[in-house]
C-alpha cells in the first residue's frame, strides 16, 4: 500500500498515485482530494522507500508507522503533535523505535513521521507492511517482467546526506531497491511508481552525522 503513497518535496502532506502518464504522475492529495500533476522535475519518492536512521541500520518507515498504531491501538497519537516539546516527542519514539539515532533524528523528524500516520488513518490507510503473499505476487510478476541479467540491483546503499528544509530535517540516501527493507538480497529489478527523475529511489530521514 505504501509503495503508491508518495512524498513531494515542497509540498506538504502525503498524495496518493491516481495515474502515470508520459513523463508526468497524476497524484491526489490526502489532505484535501485535489489532484495534480508531478513533472520529472518534481522530486517524488514512494513512502514505502523511506527509512528512519537508527544505531545499527536504517528501518523502514512502514515497521514505525505500525508500531505507533499497536501503540496506540489503531487509533490517533497520543500527543500533541504541534505543542509537544522535543524531549515529549523523543520518548514517545523511542517507545515505537527504541534504538533510533538521536543524533540524526531530529523533532522535526518525529513530528513528520507522527503527521504521516494520522493521515494515512484518517484516509483508511491501515496496513503499512507489506503481506508475505502481496510480495511473492510482485516478485513473480516482476521476473516475468525482468532481463535475465539483473546485475543493476547488487550495489549497497550508502547514505548520502540532503539537505530538505532550513529546518535541518530530512536527509537523502541512494539506495537500490530490495525485497523489502526503511533494510537484503538480490532483487529482480522492479518498475518504479515515480517518473524518471534526478530523485533517489530512496529517501532516510535524519541529518548527516558530523565528522
Amino acid at each position: 500500500m505504501l509503495k503508491e503513497i508518495l512524498v513531494v518535496s515542497g509540498k506538504p502532506g502525503l498524495y496518493k498515485l491516481v495515474s502515470k502518464g508520459n513523463n508526468l504522475l497524476i497524484i491526489e492529495s490526502l489532505i484535501d482530494k485535489k489532484r495534480s500533476p508531478a513533472y520529472p522535475r518534481d522530486k517524488v519518492i514512494s513512502l514505502g522507500d523511506i527509512s528512519i536512521y537508527t544505531d545499527e541500520e536504517e528501518a523502514p518507515v512502514g515497521k514505525i508507522l505500525t508500531a505507533i498504531k499497536e501503540k496506540e491501538n489503531g487509533g490517533k497519537v497520543s500527543i500533541d503533535i504541534i505543542k509537544a516539546q522535543p524531549d515529549d516527542l523523543r520518548a514517545y519514539f523511542a517507545e515505537v523505535l527504541p534504538n533510533f539515532d538521536r543524533e540524526r533524528v531530529y523533532p522535526s523528524d518525529i513530528k513528520k513521521v507522527l503527521k504521516w500516520y494520522e493521515l494515512l488513518i484518517s484516509n483508511g490507510i491501515t496496513e503499512f507492511l507489506k503481506k508475505k503473499e502481496d510480495k511473492t505476487a510482485d516478485e513473480e510478476v516482476s521476473t516475468e517482467n525482468s532481463p535475465t541479467n539483473a546485475n543493476e540491483d547488487k550495489a549497497d546503499a550508502k547514505p548520502v546526506a540532503k539537505a530538505e528544509s532550513s529546518t535541518q530535517t530530512a536527509t537523502v540516501t541512494k539506495r537500490k531497491a530490495a525485497p523489502k527493507s526503511m533494510t537484503a538480497a538480490k532483487a529482480p529489478k522492479t518498475k518504479s511508481t515515480t517518473p524518471k527523475t534526478s530523485t533517489p529511489k530512496r529517501s532516510v530521514v535524519g541529518a548527516k552525522r558530523g565528522g
